[in-house]
């Protein structure tokens, strides 16, 4: 499984681009191809979709970007195809806005998604995710989680209180909040 994949583009289609990182040409679909550069270097996010007759690449510009793609391709009856131009045309933000506010309309207008998807997309997802700006990945704070794990508190508490925490702080900082969140 790959995390991301920093390297140039060297190629732009109308679904995908093509990522060289030393010396391997990775072809990454993505929602938007023409907001990348030939030549440019990109870091780009990817998540590795496999099937019994294809091994698909599918990338994006940011971790927000790609956690609610990961959330969306886990709805009944949406696949990756359908999902990643919902990312292309907006941002994560204003996809969270038709999801929290039950936007049947707003989520319609991707393509092959009928009113059936999107009321499952919003039964899925609805109350499920947070802002792009408060997104919160586990991974980011793998040392404040082990920490106050050591502490003996639940892994669930623990969870409850990353959303409140800034991923900018020093750990000392991030315990110390934490630990404020945690006795109230």
């Amino acid at each position: 499984m790959y995390e991301y994949i920093i390297g140039n583009v060297t190629m732009i289609e109308s679904n995908h681009i093509a990522l060289e990182n030393n010396g391997i040409g990775y072809l990454i679909y993505v929602g938007n191809p023409y907001s990348f550069v030939v030549g440019k270097e990109y870091k780009i996010y990817v998540y590795q979709h496999v099937r019994e007759d294809e091994i698909s690449l599918y990338g994006f510009k940011s971790m927000e970007e790609k956690d609610m793609f990961l959330r969306l391709i886990e709805v009944k009856g949406l696949g990756c195809k359908m999902a990643l131009p919902m990312l292309a045309t907006g941002s994560v933000d204003t996809l969270w806005d038709a999801i929290e506010g039950e936007n049947v309309f707003y989520l319609k207008k991707f393509p092959k998604i009928g009113d059936k998807v999107a009321r499952q997309i919003i039964l899925d997802l609805r109350g499920k995710i947070s802002r792009s700006n408060q997104l919160v990945d586990e991974r980011s704070f793998n040392e404040l989680v082990e920490v106050l794990k050591g502490l003996g508190y639940k892994p669930g508490d623990i969870k409850g209180v990353l959303n409140h925490i800034d991923v900018n702080l020093t750990i000392e900082e991030q315990v110390k909040e934490a630990l404020k969140l945690l006795l109230k």
